[in-house]
C-alpha cells in the first residue's frame, strides 16, 4: 500500500484488542472452556464445583473457592468473561509477567469468593439469598483485572457497549457502583454481583499494598511487544488524501484499545 507524505494526508487505523494472547490467559482460558465443555455432558458438576456459601461453612467444601472461577453457565456467559480476560488481562501480564499475573489472578478470585462467604453470612435480606446461591464464572477475578487496568492505565479509553468511549478510571467506578447496586438489591442470579464487587475490593487491598514489583525482564519484555504490536499495527493504517489532523497523543497505538 503506497504511503504519502504525512504533511499531505490524513491517517485512519482501526485496532481491537490489546494484541496477542499471553501466556497465562492461553492457560486460563484452555482450562476455562475445559471446563465448560466437561459441565455442559456432565450438568450436575456444575453445583459441586460451583460457589456454595452453606456448603463451604457447614460442609467444608473449600475447594468451591477456586473451583467456581472456572464454571460457566453458558456460552455468552463465558464468551464475554474470556473476551475480558484478554482484553483487560493481555497487557497486565506483560507489564507484571507471567507469574505474578496469575497470582494476581488467583489472589482476586479467591478472595471475592471468601468476601462473598462472608457477606452471605450477614443477617440482611439482600444479601440473604447468597448463602444457599450456586455462584459460578471468573467475574471476580475480571472485575479484579479490570480495576488493576484503570490503576496502570487510568486514561485509556474503554467502549461500553462497544459505542461510548471512557477513561478505564472512569469506567471503573460505573461498574463498581452498579455492582453494588445490584448486589444491595433483591434479585438473584448465578453470579452474584457481590463478587464483582469483591473482586475488585481484594484488587484494590491487594495492589495498593502489596504492587506486584517488575522484574527488569519483563519490563523489557514489555517494552519489545509493545513496540511489536505498534509495528505490526501499522502495516494495516489506511491512508487517504487530505491535511494530517490530530498528529499528537491521540494518535498513538495504545490509546485506541477497544
Amino acid at each position: 500500500m503506497p504511503r504519502y507524505p504525512s504533511r499531505y494526508a490524513s491517517r485512519s487505523s482501526f485496532s481491537f484488542g490489546p494484541g496477542p494472547i499471553s501466556t497465562a490467559i492461553k492457560i486460563i482460558i484452555g482450562v476455562n472452556v475445559a471446563m465448560f465443555l466437561v459441565t455442559s455432558v456432565v450438568p450436575e458438576l456444575r453445583i459441586q464445583l460451583g460457589l456454595v456459601p452453606m456448603w463451604v461453612v457447614t460442609r467444608l467444601h473449600v475447594w468451591q473457592l477456586v473451583t467456581y472461577m472456572f464454571i460457566h453457565a453458558g456460552v455468552f456467559h463465558i464468551l464475554f468473561n474470556m473476551l475480558a480476560l484478554w482484553m483487560f488481562g493481555a497487557e497486565l501480564e506483560r507489564v507484571w509477567g507471567t507469574r505474578n499475573f496469575i497470582k494476581f489472578y488467583f489472589v482476586t478470585g479467591i478472595g471475592a469468593g471468601m468476601l462473598t462467604v462472608l457477606v452471605s453470612l450477614l443477617p440482611f435480606a439482600p444479601v440473604a439469598q447468597l448463602y444457599t446461591s450456586d455462584i459460578i464464572g471468573a467475574s471476580g477475578a475480571v472485575y479484579g483485572l479490570l480495576l488493576a487496568y484503570a490503576l496502570y492505565f487510568p486514561d485509556r479509553p474503554i467502549y461500553m457497549y462497544f459505542v461510548f468511549p471512557i477513561p478505564a478510571k472512569v469506567f471503573v467506578v460505573i461498574m463498581g457502583g452498579l455492582a453494588f447496586y445490584s448486589s444491595m438489591s433483591e434479585s438473584g442470579g448465578g453470579v452474584a454481583n457481590a463478587t464483582h464487587l469483591g473482586g475488585l475490593l481484594i484488587a484494590l487491598v491487594y495492589l495498593k499494598g502489596l504492587r506486584p514489583r517488575l522484574s527488569p525482564w519483563a519490563e523489557v519484555k514489555y517494552r519489545y511487544m509493545k513496540w511489536k504490536i505498534g509495528r505490526a499495527r501499522k502495516k494495516f493504517d489506511v491512508y487517504s488524501g487530505g491535511r494530517s489532523e490530530g498528529r499528537g497523543e491521540n494518535n498513538r497505538w495504545d490509546r485506541r484499545v477497544h
